[in-house]
Parts: structure tokens; sequence; C-alpha cells
């Protein structure tokens, strides 16, 4: 199955306060009526639709937010939304999927799997391709959407999943106050990092913060790399299909390098980071503890308060590549991903809700409430994310998205680049953790 390191939609945002999911209920706009895509040839919507999420506090709130809004347009349409927790939703999803009591539902792991490791296809790609999904390639309300982000969860060429936003892993925020008193400029290349982050250890600075305590948090540097290694997503395709087909070594020089990389900045990060939490590290960069530190857009909003206005940040992608074009994107992930049960017994309620969700005006306030990246073109979202609309100007999948673990491999294999096992998470050198996943990756075949 894939795998997936970024915390993204797992993570705990900001919680919206009740008060403001119901002022956020005048922001919606009375689309929807008569069409193919959702609802009866008179505009009526009624009956139950039931929906059911894999969800965090500020999108279970933006949710509720729409679903009100729908109700109070569909006055005879039912809406019953249900969250449940990241660890018990594929059971209680297949539970309800074969009870047919669920129309709307998150898509887990749904991209495209290549041909070399079908064995691995995820269950609801596997759902997509017997005809288990309703097929929403002509719906109108699509077209809202930017292809790129479409295509990322295409399955034979026919959409099936609507994305209510995006999240990046692969950027740096950075304190610049703290840039500007040792007149250091934002790193565009990976030299410029070096000498960076030698200049900051010179004059006693902690060059990078990271929250090792729960492994994941380590491992966004290790994407970063990647994506600076492998910009495209062609890049990493050929990558994951070079390494299933063995023709790819991580022993090469160019794969051996993402860890050695990915060590470097390990040795500059803060002393015992493997023991430090990930919920600690706001307020470790808000004290001035370290200047730089990985994390991903979706943390933005606790950083903004743990900062309080105290210095100015910014976010930058990994510069892990001495060619600054190949550093010029944020590399991120589809959030939530909405998909349509075959088995609807309201499929034109269903479909009139997802009208509803899409409509470029409801959507900018659902993405705005949720704190995702717009998977609409055009759409106007936070003072943050607007500064980094330079790298995200053309989507592109992380690693995590794109890979595909092979479950005959150990666990120096599963990612594959074995950042784990670098000193201090670990024990071994950049040279000994790629020899050991090389040789776990190698006993799988």
């Amino acid at each position: 199955m894939s795998w997936n390191i970024s915390r993204g939609g797992m993570i705990s945002r900001a919680i919206i306060a009740a008060a403001g999911s119901v002022a956020m209920i005048g922001s919606f706009a009375a689309c929807g009526g008569s069409s193919a895509s959702g609802g009866s040839s008179n505009g009526e919507v009624s009956g139950d639709i039931n929906i059911l999420m894999s969800s965090a506090s500020a999108s279970d709130a933006a949710f509720k937010a729409v679903n009100k809004a729908f109700t109070a347009k569909y006055p005879k349409a039912k809406v019953n939304f249900s969250s449940v927790p990241n660890d018990s939703y594929p059971a209680t999803k297949s539970a309800r999927l074969s009870a047919g009591s669920v129309d709307i539902f998150v898509l887990k792991n749904f991209a495209e799997t290549p041909s070399y490791a079908k064995s691995s296809t995820p269950d609801d790609v596997q759902l997509a391709q017997s005809g288990g999904l309703v097929d929403l390639t002509g719906e109108s309300f699509m077209k809202h959407y930017t292809r790129s982000v479409l295509d990322a969860a295409a399955i034979g060429g026919k959409d099936y999943a609507v994305p209510t936003g995006l999240s990046y892993s692969t950027g740096l925020y950075y304190n610049k106050k703290i840039f500007e008193q040792h007149g250091l400029k934002a790193p565009t290349t990976w030299s410029e990092l070096q000498q960076v982050m030698s200049t900051l250890k010179a004059k006693g600075v902690t060059p990078f913060g990271i929250g090792g305590k729960d492994t994941w948090p380590a491992g966004l540097v290790m994407l970063g790399n990647v994506a600076s290694s492998y910009p495209t997503l062609k890049d990493k395709q050929d990558l994951a299909e070079g390494l299933w087909k063995q023709k790819v070594s991580l022993k090469d020089e160019k794969t051996k390098a993402i860890l050695d990389r990915t060590q470097k900045v390990f040795e500059n990060t803060q002393e015992h980071f493997s023991g430090a939490g990930y919920d600690d590290l706001p307020a470790a960069f808000a004290r001035g503890d370290f200047a730089m530190m990985p994390d991903g857009t979706w943390n933005e909003p606790t950083i903004k308060t743990a900062v309080n206005g105290a210095f100015d940040y910014g976010y930058i992608p990994f510069p892990g590549s001495d060619n600054a074009a190949d550093n010029s994107l944020l590399n991120g992930k589809v959030e939530l991903q909405l998909g349509v049960s075959a088995g609807t017994k309201n499929k034109a309620g269903a479909l009139a809700w997802l009208k509803f969700f899409s409509d470029p005006t409801n959507y900018a306030t659902f993405v705005n409430g949720a704190g995702y990246s717009s998977a609409q073109p055009d759409v106007k979202t936070s003072a943050f994310l607007d500064s980094v609309a330079q790298y995200t100007k053309t989507y592109q999948p992380a690693w995590d998205q794109v890979w595909m673990a092979n479950n005959k491999a150990g666990e120096d294999a599963v990612y594959p680049f074995n950042y784990p096992a670098l000193s201090p998470l670990g024990t071994q050198s950049s040279a000994q953790a790629a020899d050991s996943a090389q040789k776990a990756w190698s006993a799988a075949f």
C-alpha cells in the first residue's frame, strides 16, 4: 500500500469556535438546483445524505457549516454527518459500505497504482476499478478544480474524487529576525543552505529544530531532499519504477545523496531532537531556540499563535539541490478526497451536495475554515498561503504520495530512504542506512 509521512489531515489544527462555524453560513452561495449534477428535474433535493469523514477539528467544523447552509437551501434534505478517528476509519467505512448506509465518504491513498506494484493497490482504488464508486468525470462541478490536482487522483483516466484542499510538506519555516541579525538571506540552493548552517553555528545559533520523538517529523527533511533531487512527478514515478524493477539501487550516488543531505541537517539540529515532541516545536521556534524548522503548511496557524507577532517568519521549499530551479516548488498532498458510493440510495442528493460544496464561493469559505490550501484556482486564502503561492503554482505531489511500499520488504526499506536509521534517530551513518535499506529491499524480490 502507499505510504504517507506528512501528518496533513491527521493533525489537530486550530479549533474553530462554534460561533465561527455559525457565522460562516452567511458566506455560502445559494448554488445548485436542477441539473445532472445533483437534484431532481424541478430543483428539489430531498432525503437523507449520509457523509462519513476521517477528519480533524477545523475541517469538521467547516463541513458542518456547509451542511447547515445546504439544508437551509434544501430543507427537504437531511445531511447525516459523522466523523471518526483515523485509526477506526477503515473498519467503519467498510462496515457502512457493506450496509449501504453511506453516500459520500473519504477515499484513502487514492491514486493510480502502477503496473509494477499491482499487489499493493489500495482498497479504495480497487473499489473504483470494480465499479464501487460513482464516476464524476462528466459532472459540471469538477471543472472548478485545478486539473493537475484531479489528475493526481484519476483512476483509468476517470475522476472519482473531489479534492477538499491541499497541504504542503516539503518547506522550511525560517525566523526572518535571526536571518537579518546575521546578514543572511533565505537559501535557494543546497550550497547556500550549507553556508547558512555554518554561519549560524559559528554565531552560536542552532540552525534547525525538529520534533523527532514521533519520528515522522524528521522524515519531512527526507521528503524535501527527494523533492529537490526528483522535482517533477515523472521524476518521482521513474524513481519508484526503477526501484521496484531493481534498476535503481538505494546505494547509487544520487539516491544515497538524499540520506547524506538529510543527515547533514540532523547534524545541525538541536541537541536531543530525537526526544523532542512535534507539538513542542512551535513554542521553541517562537522563543528563537533555532532559526529554521521543517514542517508542513498545515501547522502554520499553530506557529502563528505561538510567535504572536514577535517576529516575521517565512516559508520556502527545502533547497536540497544546487540547481535553484529544482527547489522552486513545494510538494504536498491532496487532503480529504470525497467519493460517492455506487450503492448510494440517494445519488441525486449526494451529487447535489458535492455541487454545492464545489461552488467557488462555498468552497472558498470551506477551505479557509479548514485551513487547507485551495484545490481550485483563484480562490483567496490566508495571507500566509498567499505568500507561498509562487511555490504552489503547479501542484507537485510529495514522494510519500507517489511511493508504493512493498509489503514484503523489511522496515529498513519502507520509505524506502531509511531516515529513521540515521543518527541520532537511530545509530547509523548515511552509508550504513542506505546499505540496510538496499538489503531489505532486495530481500523482498
